[in-house]
């Protein structure tokens, strides 16, 4: 298969199913961002991390690559003629939410709490995660954006909104992890 098909060089690409859409489609948007968002947690992973988070950000990446095809696919093709399924994989599910949420629940168990609003940075790794969250609630504001005109699975917009607390949470974990410290956010009052 080549990877150039040169269908796409008047700005125009297809959907799963078929259906040709402006590159600036709000869809194409949406699952572009997604991927965005995929290769920054691939940024993640590659850095020097334990194991049982490198497994669960792979896990993660896979279930992006599932959403992504979801939000390709719009919901007048999901079905094929015969009824079937167009889209042959394991769906996001509320199993994939249980997934990150004993993540959090797991990593929070050796988090200080939090008593302020913490500042992105501190050490490289953690900014690639801030970055990521940040990329996170965008996919999820387009996905949100789609959903109003189109219906989107909802296990995928919670999915979304409850791996950006994901990626918070894993800022704060390898924070501690890198010996790196957090720099709380003081509002300063006028005088």
């Amino acid at each position: 298969m080549k990877i150039y098909t040169k269908t796409g060089d008047t700005g125009k690409t297809s959907l799963f199913g078929g259906t040709r859409v402006p590159k600036y489609h709000l869809r194409i948007e949406a699952y572009g961002t997604i991927d965005e968002l995929n290769s920054h947690i691939g940024l993640i992973k590659d850095q020097p991390i334990d194991n049982k988070t490198a497994t669960a950000l792979l896990n993660i990446q896979n279930k992006l690559f599932t959403i992504g095809a979801m939000l390709a696919t719009p919901p007048e093709k999901e079905s094929l003629k015969s009824g079937k399924d167009r889209l042959n994989i394991h769906k996001i599910s509320n199993d994939d939410i249980l997934f990150l949420e004993n993540e959090i629940d797991f990593m929070e168990k050796s988090l200080p709490q939090m008593t302020n609003f913490i500042l992105p940075g501190g050490h490289q790794t953690v900014s690639f995660c801030h970055i990521a969250r940040c990329v996170c609630r965008r996919a999820e504001r387009l996905t949100v954006q789609l959903h109003e005109l189109e219906p989107i699975n909802m296990f995928v917009l919670t999915y979304l909104n409850r791996l950006s607390d994901y990626l918070f949470v894993l800022a704060r974990k390898l924070t501690i992890d890198n010996k790196a410290k957090e720099i709380p956010w003081i509002a300063k009052k006028e005088n």
